[in-house]
């Protein structure tokens, strides 16, 4: 009832009340600055740069998941392609410090500032994310796996240890950071301590009880970054509704940041649903959250943020091939950021836009190799209809300043005429100009809703459409309607069609209004009289309608773009989605908001990155995947001359103005086959007669552990503690005497395994399960020769999928228990050895870094490097793409492949690895794909079901030689059959360079390698 009086008193009193709404905005909310600076502001309503109100939309990108800073470039122009006006990273720590003495900010990728100089040129505010932890799905949260050995405490508190561990990373990270700051006239506008870390309060955020560990933690990462030139502001995010720390508008306590915002994925985060249903109850598709309620009660004078929304969702070991994207697609796009809108978000930044890769051992156990996360830019590089659809409502909010300031004047279904539809109604006090998101009113439901809406404009209360028609909900879909809305000079009293973007262009407002296909619209313009058609591709039923001191247009559009002029001087697009999906605003300058006189507009191509004008010529960059594309062009009238990617095109005028032409396809590129296969064995430890006393082995003596999870044996063989950190790692247990079996508990994280061989005898293997973290087996010796008067050596290799997230990256990955059988269980093992990655903790390659590697054989010699000698090797008598052999053991094969990719194209390329066979045991196996050097796939075909494999340019080599390596783990004496192709995911004709020289980083092979054998 108080929602339909407030809306019947707007009807009937429309000035009295936003009279009042604005004095109240001009007393209640004050501006806020972190009291450093007052470049950075904020109050109730949104963000102010430098004097400037800006609606905030995001995306999370992280450098080191795609370890190629020539590419950076090509992520970020499709941030700012599609109306983004900032971008979010996670730094990362592991990343940058292979041990607790070496930090490696130089070194090829490791070297982040590209992307803060890339977002100075093209306009992108950027919010960075230190950490010292992070989450991101990544191996410990991002913590650095020297620290996962329980010596540096229990983390994420004020242990003196563990402050003692991340002050370096975070003291060097924040005085780089603060080079590239707004307040140095860069980029950086914001710095998250620690992530989700909702630790304030002890039990009840309500009691406000303090957690003075918690809080002292937070008050020791402020302090650091302050002292090391960050000043501006410090903000935390919350993991959900229910912690409510860190905020000055709820807590009294100490440790308070300058910002707090909050963190949601209503449509579950990973791929696997029934993990959200453990933790969140029933799940229910496209059912939408209040925030509004929450920011008004938890924060009231800060802007209503989310560092992190959904941008799609992750996904896990044994999970679908190719992820989840139906759950969060381009309707989930359309229906949860409009969503958002309404709830007066105006910042919020989607996680992830792009996911990239987990190559090497960056992912956990509860993520396999890909990290697409169905996010609108994909694995591959590539853009589709998420992208554009994303693109829709991003370039609206860039070009709608008045939704940085806007109150809440009531929603529900006494908007519509259909009880099924819900309006929410936000409102520029300032501008007057109003915004209604339409929504089913269960938006769980996804049928077809047809209505009308009533709104309020400055020409009094209207219920539109008024020439008949009606608005339409089809299916999962949302629509934010305008009234009031300024473009240029001119005022779109209200429109039924979505508001795409505008330009002004020699003092003409271009108003780009879009439905969907086939779908009609109404819209009126203050100040017009009459109107006329210029052109009509799909169009029909316009009519004109002069009324309300203004012009009211009707149309229908089916595919295609129509151009109606007004006598007022501005000029209306009309696009259906797909002309819409294809639409572009570049902007000529580098400011991130984009001013309306300085973009232009661009209709056609598949990707628009850039424009600038030089006299009479605009030149424009960008991707072209279609030979018949047209490109049309909205630019001032001194502009007559279209150049793309640095060719001048034959163009000709429209009627109304526009410059239009063809662009040309990309040319066909196809990759040579994958022949040429060697191989060799890569397990030599499982023999008797193996030496492992030289530099890759080390004692694993210790017979005490700083872990507080103490293994049910002794010694210790918990793989940290010896510096080896990643994957694949060797243990040889010696032993004299009587045994008639061997108990053996590993731990690896889900989907690991673990192979078992005494004196180079199969005893068997632990498959692994996607649920499961801990494998054990009693394995008999009943079939294997038992040494009676010479030692016997058991050989176990295990692999881990990486370490837990949050509390759990103490959780040892190891052996827990080995306990030998024997009749009167007297016999013990004497000792052991382990080896791992070579080097352990050194990081013999520093360009790939300390993920890249793990402790097989091949791996610690090198063979998976370009340029080592493999003439004497074997040669695969199988076919070129399939890879086979019988026995329990590890394989390694390569093959050097050369590519010539053209110039002025950009190729994606991915290799898709397959099991010979359906059964079982025929997937028993796990394979490791490495690329000139970096592990980009770990296919494990019994567990996992990811088959394609993404690898970037710069990894692979577009000009020239590029060696491939496969090592092959067969779990079973059935031994293994794997099949390797790879294919291209896309060509467009383009202004990235993907032949760019990357030699440096992929450094070669060297003899240094072979003291690790």
């Amino acid at each position: 009832m108080a929602l339909f009086l407030t809306w019947l008193l707007l009807f009937l009193s429309v000035p009295q009340v936003f009279a009042h709404i604005e004095r109240r905005a001009e007393s209640q909310w004050p501006l806020h600055d972190d009291g450093l600076n007052k470049v950075v502001q904020w109050d109730h309503y949104s963000f102010q740069l430098n004097g400037e109100r800006i609606f905030l939309f995001s995306g999370e990108f992280h450098y080191w998941r795609i370890p190629v800073p020539e590419l950076w470039i090509d992520i970020l122009q499709k941030i700012k392609a599609a109306g983004f006006t900032a971008f979010t990273s996670y730094l990362n720590w592991a990343y940058h410090a292979p041990n607790n003495e070496t930090l490696d900010f130089s070194t090829g990728a490791h070297d982040f500032t590209p992307l803060f100089k890339i977002a100075k040129d093209l306009g992108l505010y950027v919010f960075v994310r230190p950490g010292p932890y992070i989450n991101a799905e990544t191996n410990a949260g991002g913590f650095p796996l020297w620290l996962t050995t329980g010596a540096y405490g229990t983390l994420r508190n004020n242990d003196t240890r563990y402050t003692a561990a991340w002050t370096p990373y975070f003291s060097n990270v924040s005085q780089i950071t603060s080079q590239y700051q707004i307040t140095k006239g860069q980029n950086v506008i914001a710095y998250q301590i620690e992530n989700e870390y909702g630790e304030q309060w002890i039990g009840d955020p309500s009691k406000r009880d303090p957690n003075e560990t918690a809080i002292h933690y937070m008050e020791l990462l402020e302090a650091n970054a302050r002292a090391n030139g960050i000043d501006v502001p410090l903000t935390a995010n919350e993991p959900n509704m229910g912690s409510i720390s860190w905020g000055k508008d709820w807590s009294n306590a100490g440790g308070n940041v300058d910002i707090t915002g909050l963190d949601s994925y209503p449509s579950c985060w990973t791929c696997d649903l029934s993990q959200c249903t453990s933790v969140n109850g029933e799940y229910i598709p496209f059912q939408v959250v209040d925030y509004y309620d929450y920011f008004l009660e938890t924060q009231p004078t800060m802007p209503s943020f989310m560092p992190e929304f959904q941008g799609g969702s992750y996904n896990p070991w044994g999970g679908p091939e190719g992820g989840c994207p139906d759950n969060t697609g381009p309707d989930f796009a359309n229906v949860f950021y409009r969503w958002n809108i309404g709830q007066r978000v105006t910042a919020m930044s989607l996680y992830m836009l792009y996911g990239g890769t987990n190559w090497g051992s960056i992912a956990t156990p509860v993520t396999a190799t890909s990290y697409d996360y169905s996010s609108p830019i994909s694995e591959d590089r590539s853009i589709g209809a998420k992208f554009y659809e994303t693109k829709l409502l991003a370039l609206f909010t860039r070009s709608a300043p008045d939704l940085t300031v806007t109150d809440l004047i009531g929603n529900g279904t006494q908007y519509t005429t259909n009880a099924a539809v819900k309006a929410y109604e936000i409102r520029n006090p300032n501008t007057n100009a109003g915004f209604y998101v339409t929504i089913h009113t269960n938006s769980s439901l996804s049928t077809t809703e047809t209505f009308q809406l009533h709104v309020n404009t400055s020409a009094g209360s209207l219920t539109v459409p008024r020439h008949g028609g009606a608005i339409k909900l089809d299916g999962h879909q949302s629509k934010i309607l305008v009234t009031d809305f300024a473009f240029g000079n001119e005022t779109l009293l209200y429109s039924t069609a979505e508001v795409l973007t505008y330009a002004v262009l020699d003092g003409v407002p271009t108003l780009a209004l879009w439905v969907p296909t086939g779908e009609s619209g109404e819209f009126s313009v203050k100040g017009a009289k009459s109107g006329s058609v210029k052109r009509c591709q799909g169009c029909s039923g316009v009519g004109f309608y002069p009324e309300n001191g203004g012009v009211t247009v009707t149309f229908t559009q089916a595919e295609g773009m129509s151009v109606v002029e007004l006598d007022s001087g501005s000029r209306i697009l009309l696009l259906d989605r797909t002309f819409a999906y294809l639409f572009w605003a570049p902007s000529l300058s580098n400011n991130p908001s984009a001013p309306e006189n300085e973009s232009v507009l661009v209709q056609g191509p598949y990707l628009v990155r850039t424009a600038a004008i030089s006299g009479s010529t605009i030149s424009l960059t960008g991707d072209s995947t279609n030979a018949s594309t047209t490109l049309e062009v909205f630019a001032p009238q001194n502009v007559d001359t279209v150049a793309w990617n640095g060719k001048k095109l034959k163009t000709s005028k429209t009627a109304y103005g526009s410059l239009q032409g063809s662009l040309s396809g990309p040319p066909s590129v196809k990759l040579p086959p994958l022949n040429g296969w060697k191989w060799n064995d890569s397990l030599p430890e499982r023999f008797p007669g193996y030496d492992d006393s030289g530099a890759a082995w080390i004692d694993a003596n210790h017979m005490t552990t700083p872990n507080p999870s103490p293994p049910a044996t002794l010694p210790v063989l918990y793989a940290d503690e010896y510096g080896f950190h990643n994957g694949v790692r060797l243990w040889r247990g010696y032993f004299n005497g009587t045994a008639t079996g061997v108990f053996l508990n590993v731990q690896g994280g889900y989907a690991f395994g673990w192979s078992a061989w005494l004196n180079g005898q199969f005893l068997g293997s632990y498959l692994g399960d996607a649920s499961q973290e801990q494998g054990n087996l009693t394995l008999s010796f009943k079939n294997v020769t038992v040494n009676d008067s010479s030692p016997n050596v058991l050989l176990v290799v295990h692999d881990d999928t990486g370490h837990d997230e949050t509390t759990g990256a103490l959780n040892p990955r190891g052996i827990l228990q080995a306990s030998l059988l024997s009749p009167d269980n007297t016999t013990q093992f004497s000792h052991w050895r382990v080896a791992g990655t070579a080097g352990g903790e050194s990081n013999l390659d520093p360009v790939r870094g300390a993920y890249n590697e793990d402790g097989l054989y091949a791996e610690r010699v090198g063979w998976h490097l370009p340029g080592f000698d493999d003439r004497a090797w074997a040669s695969s008598s199988a076919g070129s793409s399939s890879l086979s052999f019988s026995g329990a053991g590890i394989r390694f094969y390569r093959t050097v492949v050369p590519l010539n990719i053209p110039a002025g194209v950009d190729v994606s390329i991915s290799f898709v690895l397959s099991a010979a066979g359906s059964s079982p045991s025929a997937k028993a196996f796990r394979a490791q794909l490495f690329v000139n050097g970096y592990q980009y796939g770990r296919f494990n075909p019994y567990i996992g079901n990811q088959i394609v494999f993404p690898v970037p340019p710069g990894v692979l080599n577009y000009r020239g030689d590029n060696t491939i390596g496969l090592a092959v783990w067969a779990q079973t004496e059935a031994g293994a059959s794997i099949s390797v192709d790879w294919k291209i995911n896309y060509v467009a004709e383009s202004s990235l360079d993907v032949t760019f020289d990357g030699s440096a980083l992929r450094p070669g092979w060297s003899a240094e390698r072979l003291k690790y054998a």
